[in-house]
């Protein structure tokens, strides 16, 4: 998912929303109880398999020769399972930082074990870029009044929730800081275990977006002392004064409307993509719009081969390895002119591995490619290099270093416009011998090559939907993996907010290495330069795929490749 059209748009009206002088306000004197994250509860199975698997003490401290214990989640299921058995199996905290939460069937399912946790006693504390929590994904923020759930908005827009478009009407006098989002990813139960990677919470993230295709991602589950610092990095997201409580910024009376619009949605036997849902077997919670139960009632069991089940998180072969957190700053997104009257001198500790004043995660991999000697794997949805991050690839490069980047073709991106900001540089990029994959977006043909529901591949598991690459991580030189929720484009490293795992493990590289290659034979067109074209550039075809190379963007349309060529030279890199 991706902000930059609305970016964009914002810019073009941002002249007009200067001339009208008009843009709403958030509240003043918002009363915001500062909390941190607590130790593992003695009883907590969770705090048991991380010690286990990590060489941890009970407490989560790192013992003598203890490193902290890794799990790829390579497919919607494991993504999904895991998380849903992080909530069930929670016993004192559950901490959630997301860009997005959907309210879809699969997050509604999510939530209700979330909402359940909560009912035992469990303190959930869950923070959202504020964005996208307008219309029916405003359901999320009903949860607020479920006893020790505490909701926060991070960075918001003023003005009501029916729709995103109106808000950002109504906000544009501050249209820097509305463009600048909070990106972070974050599943933390018992301050235990901790999920990162790419993936927001919805339908598209788990394999059940149907038509509208999915989102395919990779994530890692990370249990022992690196956890803690999981945690630290949240605490100063949830106590930083960008941080609004729901009821800060939503009324009762605009929720309770919220709420109506999804029970009338739902007696009318529609749900919010327009497809008519079953009622719920006998058994399931039944529709309150107070709950989670209000997400809709399709079971995500629908879809073959998904089972809704929590992982076997006892199970599962941890990889132990050691770790480093590398963490953007939260006043890199600039704040409100109240937040900045409201901000206290001190600041909470921050986390190990936190980016210097003026520097961001992604500039902080920038030494990773520095010292690459042999081999970069570079997988990125939104492919935007800036010059830092070009002249890092060129000096590599001179070295000798092998790179392959595997990003969107225009037909699998989410966001077109983004793909203006890639496709400029292409060219260069090739020049200098950077390998350059593009993932195919029809995945009907890989069905065959890779068999329903499977994993191994960035592409395996999306059956016949419309595919999208959302992964991002990096490996050099087949021992150190970098993963998180950052691309390699100017968005990431100017705009937003970002996180990243740093693990040095050769299993855990060969093993990210070995999906991304399999994508690479069997789900991605290769652009080169045709020889016999002049230079030309041409999409090679998947070995064995039944496709033919193609001479310009493949599976688009000429009005799409137009648009494009027209808005390209007013699309400036940061903004994509």
């Amino acid at each position: 998912m991706r902000l930059g059209i609305a970016a964009v748009a914002v810019a073009a009206l941002v002249a007009f929303g200067t001339a009208v002088g008009g843009c709403a306000s958030l509240p003043e004197n918002v009363d915001r109880p500062v909390s941190q994250a607590l130790p593992p509860p003695a009883d907590s199975p969770l705090a048991r398999i991380a010690q286990a698997a990590s060489g941890a003490t009970a407490d989560g401290q790192a013992a003598r020769g203890a490193s902290s214990g890794f799990l790829l989640l390579d497919g919607p299921q494991s993504a999904y399972g895991s998380r849903l058995a992080l909530a069930e199996q929670a016993r004192r905290t559950l901490d959630l930082q997301y860009y997005a939460i959907h309210a879809d069937a699969s997050t509604g399912r999510l939530m209700r074990a979330v909402q359940s946790a909560a009912q035992r006693g469990v303190r959930v504390r869950i923070l959202i870029d504020d964005f996208h929590s307008a219309g029916r994904n405003a359901l999320v923020l009903g949860l607020a009044d479920t006893p020790n759930v505490q909701i926060r908005l991070f960075n918001p827009l003023a003005g009501a929730r029916a729709s995103s478009i109106g808000r950002i009407l109504v906000s544009l006098g501050d249209a820097g800081r509305i463009q600048q989002r909070m990106h972070n990813k974050l599943f933390i139960a018992d301050n235990a275990m901790g999920i990162t990677g790419g993936r927001n919470l919805g339908d598209a993230y788990f394999g059940l977006g149907g038509d509208a295709g999915n989102f395919v991602d990779l994530d890692v589950l990370a249990v022992g002392p690196i956890v803690r610092e999981m945690s630290k990095s949240f605490d100063q997201y949830w106590n930083d004064k960008r941080a609004y409580p729901v009821a800060s910024l939503v009324s009762r009376e605009e929720m309770d409307r919220i709420r109506e619009k999804a029970a009338e949605s739902r007696r009318s036997g529609q749900g919010g993509d327009g497809a008519a849902k079953p009622s719920p077997p006998d058994g399931e919670p039944r529709p309150d719009a107070a709950s989670a139960a209000a997400f809709g009632d399709r079971r995500a069991a629908e879809r073959p081969g998904w089972d809704e089940q929590p992982m076997d998180l006892a199970a599962q072969r941890f990889v132990r390895a050691p770790a480093s957190l590398l963490v953007d700053q939260p006043a890199k997104i600039a704040a409100d002119d109240q937040a900045k009257a409201e901000a206290a001198p001190a600041k909470p500790d921050a986390p190990r591995g936190e980016m210097p004043a003026g520097e961001t995660v992604v500039e902080g991999l920038l030494p990773l490619i520095a010292q690459t000697r042999q081999d970069l794997v570079i997988v990125s949805p939104y492919f935007v290099p800036g010059a830092q991050i070009r002249s890092a690839l060129a000096q590599a490069r001179q070295r000798g270093v092998r790179i392959r980047v595997l990003t969107n073709s225009l037909a699998s991106n989410d966001a077109p416009v983004a793909h203006v900001g890639y496709a400029r540089h292409r060219t260069d990029l090739l020049d200098m011998g950077i390998e350059l994959y593009e993932m195919r977006a029809d995945e009907a043909g890989l069905r065959s090559a890779l068999g329903a529901g499977s994993s191994g591949s960035l592409t395996g598991g999306m059956g016949e939907s419309k595919a999208m690459l959302h992964s991002k991580f990096i490996v050099r030189d087949g021992r150190l993996l970098a993963i998180g929720s950052m691309n390699l484009d100017l968005r990431s490293q100017k705009q937003n907010t970002e996180i990243a795992l740093l693990i040095r493990s050769t299993e855990l590289s060969a093993e990210a290495t070995a999906i991304v290659e399999k994508s690479l034979r069997q789900g991605a067109w290769k652009v080169e330069r045709d020889p016999a074209a002049n230079g030309a550039l041409v999409w090679r075809a998947p070995a064995g795929s039944g496709l033919q190379d193609a001479h310009h963007e493949p599976d688009t349309r000429a009005s799409l490749r137009a648009l494009l060529w027209l808005i390209g030279p007013f699309a400036p890199d940061d903004m994509l």
